[in-house]
This record gives structure tokens, C-alpha cells and sequence, in this order.
């Protein structure tokens, strides 16, 4: 068995989605870049953006609105935005060693106290907010 999380088909990943036809007035499709179904329990969601670069303001709201819309229906949601700076569009990212540079949880927009690993957010979350344990990023 393949390692886990590993790309499969590196040469289909490159192919680009075109949603055009599919916009509703203003509104068109968007795209997840990482989604964590935790054992029926809860839900991480997860953006990846280069350096610093903000999210499309629908986007964000649609990310903000699910979200929030889990968490409402009793699954623990967080949803992260993760910023990486590999140049070279030839190498992969690594996920779970990017950055952390802002995060929705319980209806808040927060920015973590200190900087944050994708794969140490994630591991906060299962533990502190899954396992109903208390504690805060």
C-alpha cells in the first residue's frame, strides 16, 4: 500500500479546473486544498496560499459561512489558512510544515499566538477540541 497523503497521479494534479461554466450570478465554485473528516467527530479544512497572499473575499466567506455552519450542527470545525514559500512550481509544498497564519474556530477569526505548523494546529485541535479537553492556541 502506497504511503498515505503521497500524491497518486502527479501528472493529473497539474491539470487546472475550469469552473466558468459554472457561475451563478457572481458566484462560481471554489476549491479545497486539504479536508480532514476526523472519525464522524469533527471537521479541519485547510487553504494554502503563497507567502501572504489574502484569500478572495468570497471565498473566504463561503469558507467562513461552512465553517461556522458545522460547528452550529455540532461537529467541531476549525478551518485554517496556511502559507508556504516554495518558489519553484516544480517542487511540492509541504502541508504540514507551512505556516498557520490565520484560523476560524467558534465563529472568531484568530491569528495563533505564536507560529504555528499546520501539523501542530491540527494535533491542538484533535486533542483540545475533539477530545473535549480544555486549552487555547
Amino acid at each position: 500500500m502506497p504511503e498515505r497523503g503521497l500524491i497518486k497521479n502527479r501528472e493529473r494534479a497539474k491539470q487546472l479546473r475550469d469552473y466558468s461554466g459554472l457561475c451563478f450570478d457572481t458566484i462560481t465554485p471554489t476549491d479545497v486544498d486539504g479536508l480532514i473528516e476526523y472519525h464522524g467527530r469533527g471537521y479541519i479544512l485547510i487553504e494554502v496560499k503563497f507567502g501572504d497572499a489574502p484569500m478572495d473575499r468570497g471565498q473566504r466567506l463561503a469558507f467562513e459561512r461552512l465553517t461556522d455552519d458545522l460547528n452550529r450542527a455540532g461537529r467541531p470545525t476549525i478551518f485554517l489558512i496556511v502559507g508556504h514559500d516554495q518558489r519553484d512550481p516544480e517542487k511540492d509544498i509541504d502541508v504540514g510544515t507551512s505556516i498557520v497564519t490565520e484560523y476560524r474556530y467558534n465563529r472568531q477569526w484568530r491569528i495563533p499566538k505564536s507560529q504555528c505548523t499546520t501539523r501542530e494546529i491540527t494535533e491542538w485541535f484533535l486533542e483540545h477540541k475533539l477530545s473535549g479537553c480544555p486549552g487555547d492556541l
